[in-house]
């Protein structure tokens, strides 16, 4: 006699799937297949008479319709507004301590020159990893010495390029580096400020990928190095010894690792004072983000209260004065503001054995995938969906959305709630996607990189262009080549 599971792989629509379900999450249960969080999505998206969402003033349909799928939508008032936030909470606080703070937004997270160009609007500053990102910024015009370059691996090109340029300061991320950046600051002719990236040991309570302070991992200088690293530093008349740089990680809810690192940096900083001025402290950023409705998105200002204070109860404790403060955030300002919209194809719901007994999962195939959005796959991250093209009173039902990649691992949200009825030709919209989902986009299965389109007051205008096919088969030499014959 067939077992529940008998004939699974022939299985392509059931009957509808209703909720609860045994394989969903707690966190979805008694959810709305609807509802907007709005600590989730955009503080401007709404649904309008017609049950579409939209965001910055424009629905998601009529940006399909014009720009195609799967698509990044970034709200570039929100976005601006979160940078804003972010360098007014630090520089309160900050000058409650007496003393001063700048913010640099993490380039990483997400760069196109409009982003750039909106960052340096708000008066914030810039981090930047490598010769791309740095041409970029300053391409789009931000002063290069509102710029800081980190990377664990610069080569020399990339340093003297960040050096001619005069870029405002470099991470020192091993002692190996000393001489080489001194040598390129001769070369271009300029004393060059210097950070020293510490690895403080502070385990930040995060993904292990994206821990980036322990012990046994690429990143910074030991901090029992550090006294060493800095000698070395000052033996160079091209460096300037700027103070001490620290990041424990992303996706961080609370200043608790913060001000942990800040006690471990500032005793040594406390040390490094004998030998000369340190005039400033960097505790990075990975400030988290809510991904769907049950995570807590912490206020920006609370995290800079908690870390101003710890810095300052430290510094008394030890006696010394309180140094101006730097800081990173990146996916706090951007992730949030950023929607991708994909197109709904195949619809499959697979039989599955909980502890409850069988089981519907119901499987919905998009136009994307980890091409477009690889951090479920890397990060096990959860995200939210909602049916954004149009309004409807079908009872939700528990769905997994998966890409069109050729790996089991193509998810794109591993457990939300859908709509009954949702299916092929369906515009679907997943929440939080501003941050770290272009910069990791790839061509795997030579599909092109989506498009990126900025709204504001009703209006759009595309940042960064689709890949096409086309231009993925232009980088390979074999079809240039054969042209050409």
């Amino acid at each position: 006699m067939p077992g529940p599971l008998a004939g699974i792989d022939r299985i392509e629509q059931g009957p509808a799937v209703t909720h609860p379900n045994p394989l969903a999450p707690a966190r979805l249960a008694g959810g709305d297949a609807r509802a907007l969080a709005p600590h989730v999505w955009p503080a401007s998206a709404r649904r309008d008479d017609e049950g579409r969402i939209e965001v910055g003033g424009v629905a998601l349909a009529d940006l399909a319709e014009r720009h195609g799928t799967p698509l990044y939508v970034l709200d570039e008032g929100e976005v601006r507004s979160r940078a804003r936030r972010a360098l007014a909470a630090f520089r309160r606080e900050a000058q409650r301590a007496g003393a001063t703070a700048h913010v640099y937004y993490a380039g990483k997270s997400f760069m196109s020159a409009d982003v750039v160009r909106w960052m340096r609007d708000e008066g914030l500053r810039l981090d930047v990893c490598t010769g791309g990102e740095l041409a970029l910024a300053l391409a789009a015009g931000v002063p290069a010495a509102d710029l800081g370059l980190h990377g664990n691996d610069k080569s020399d090109a990339e340093l003297a390029q960040a050096l001619e340029a005069g870029v405002g300061t470099v991470v020192l991320d091993s002692a190996e580096e000393v001489g080489r950046v001194a040598d390129a600051a001769r070369a271009a002719g300029r004393l060059q400020p210097v950070r020293i990236r510490v690895n403080s040991g502070v385990h930040a309570s995060t993904h292990e990928y994206l821990a980036t302070a322990r012990e046994d991992q690429k990143f910074g200088v030991p901090l029992a190095d550090v006294p060493g690293v800095a000698a070395a530093v000052r033996a160079r008349p091209e460096l300037a010894l700027l103070g001490l740089h620290s990041h424990i990680g992303s996706q961080i809810s609370g200043a608790e690792g913060f001000a942990e690192a800040a006690r471990r940096l500032l005793a040594v900083h406390r040390d490094l004072l004998a030998g000369g001025p340190v005039p400033e402290l960097n505790l990075g950023g990975g400030f988290g983000i809510a991904y769907t409705a049950d995570q807590e998105a912490p206020a920006i200002e609370d995290l800079a209260r908690g870390v101003v204070d710890a810095v300052v109860a430290a510094c008394a404790e030890l006696a010394i004065p309180v140094p101006d403060l730097a800081m990173e955030p990146g996916r706090w300002i951007v992730g949030p503001a950023g929607v991708t919209v994909y197109r709904a194809g195949t619809v499959k719901d697979v039989v599955v054995e909980s502890d409850e007994g069988p089981a519907v999962r119901r499987y919905v195939s998009v136009d994307g995938g980890m091409s477009d959005n690889v951090r479920t796959a890397l990060y096990a991250a959860d995200y939210t969906v909602r049916l954004a093209g149009r309004d409807s009173s079908a009872e939700p039902v528990l769905v997994r959305v998966v890409g069109k990649h050729c790996e089991s691992g193509d998810v794109v949200v591993r457990a939300d709630l859908l709509p009954a009825d949702a299916g092929r030709d369906d515009l679907l919209a997943v929440a939080a996607t501003g941050a770290y989902h272009h910069s990791l986009a790839s061509n795997y299965n030579l599909v092109g990189r989506p498009a990126v389109v900025a709204v504001d007051r009703g209006a759009d205008r595309l940042l960064i262009t689709r890949e096409t096919v086309g231009d993925v088969l232009a980088r390979d030499a074999g079809l240039v080549m054969t042209e050409a014959r």
